[in-house]
This record gives C-alpha cells, sequence and structure tokens, in this order.
C-alpha cells in the first residue's frame, strides 16, 4: 500500500517541472526526509528526520537578519491555514490529535522556560505563571477552535523537544520522555504529509527561496 511519502512524490515528480525554483527545492528535501523518517524503526530517529523535513518544508531565505524560529514556523501554519481550502490542519487538530495535543500542553518538560529557570538563568523565576497563563491561552484556543495558535504553542513544546534531543540533551531510547516523544512523532507523522500536499495545491503562492540553494561548483 502506497505511503503518504510515496503518493506526494509521484504527485511532486509529475508537477515539480512547473513548480518555482523555491518550491520545487523545498518540497524535494522535505520528501526526501520524510523517505527517511519511513524506513527509521525507532521513535527519537523518526521524531528527528521529521522535524527536519518540517524544517525543509518551512525554512526560507530571506535575504536579512532571521526572525526567531517559533515567528518563522508560526507565520509559515498560519499561512497554510489560509491556503488550505480543505482545511485538513483543522481536521487533524480536532478530529485526530486533540488528545495528545493538550497532553503536550500540560508536560512542563518540554516547555523552555522550566529548563531556563532549572538551569539558573536570570528573569525565568516565574516560569511556572507563564506556563499556566500558555496552558490557559491553549485551552482558550482549543475552546475557540483556534487551529493556527493551537499548532503554534504545540510546535514550540515540540522545538523544545527537538532541542533536547539535537543538542545532546536526551539520551537515545530513554524511558524518561517516551510518552511526548511518541505522540509528537504521531502528530509530525499526519502533520508534515498535509503540510506538503498544502505547498503542493498552491506552487503560485510566495513560498520564498528555499535556505542553502543548490550552487553548482565553478
Amino acid at each position: 500500500m502506497p505511503t503518504p511519502h510515496d503518493q506526494l512524490k509521484q504527485r511532486q515528480r509529475a508537477e515539480r517541472d512547473t513548480h518555482p525554483e523555491g518550491l520545487a527545492l523545498r518540497v524535494h528535501r522535505a520528501l526526501s526526509w520524510l523517505d527517511r523518517a519511513g524506513r527509521c524503526d525507532d521513535d527519537d530517529g523518526r521524531f528527528v528526520f521529521l522535524w527536519i523535513a518540517f524544517n525543509s518544508a518551512y525554512s526560507a531565505e530571506t535575504g536579512e537578519q532571521r526572525p526567531p524560529e517559533s515567528e518563522v514556523y508560526r507565520d509559515f501554519l498560519r499561512r497554510l491555514d489560509e491556503l488550505d481550502a480543505d482545511k485538513r490542519l483543522s481536521q487533524l487538530v480536532w478530529e485526530q490529535f486533540s488528545g495528545p495535543i493538550r497532553v503536550l500542553l500540560d508536560n512542563h518538560y518540554i516547555y523552555q522556560p522550566f529548563w531556563n529557570h532549572h538551569n539558573a538563568i536570570p528573569g525565568y523565576e516565574q516560569w511556572q505563571n507563564h506556563f499556566d497563563k500558555a496552558r490557559e491561552a491553549a485551552r482558550r484556543a482549543l475552546a475557540n477552535h483556534d487551529t493556527v495558535t493551537v499548532l503554534g504553542i504545540a510546535f514550540s513544546r515540540l522545538y523544545t523537544l527537538r532541542n533536547q534531543i539535537v543538542h545532546g540533551g536526551a539520551t537515545w531510547a530513554s524511558q524518561v520522555n517516551r510518552d511526548q516523544l511518541r505522540d509528537a512523532v504521531r502528530i509530525l507523522e499526519a502533520v508534515v504529509p498535509a503540510i506538503i500536499e498544502i505547498m503542493l495545491d498552491h506552487p503560485d503562492a510566495d513560498w520564498g527561496e528555499a535556505c542553502y540553494p543548490v550552487v553548482n561548483p565553478r
């Protein structure tokens, strides 16, 4: 049975010659990492490869000082939701993953200010108060079916999990972070293909140029 990657790759091959260079390269890269994630047999590896696929899709060259990463992917998610007439992201949030997302939002171990306080970084003494406010904002967004806000907050938690793993702050196959890692993998396995599909549906949108474009040797 064809995987989401296989279906999207078949479509991308049929359409890529009509795509702007930036879109073509970003989708090609995102699909390559989505494929690699599908070949991985452990959640740590799957999560890392899925995040790279997501990063390949959302990251564009700005030609100027880059804003914080959270702003970049939140703006990207907002744009996707505006373009998505079929509301694929909304369906994923409300029909498949509202439960796992609520669990992620309630988990302070993937809330970066908690770790900043734990590491005695000044200015984060009130992390619990900020965490409670963020959780309340997420609950309001959930109650209002505000897909973009819910995804933005959820992905900020996933970004902290990504940092823990990529920067060596976690042990491979550890037992201490399994629940949030499994939920994160399930969410990304569904959201990343939906993102790529929305991008393919709107090749004429201004997606921007890919970071680190292919440069032919002189």
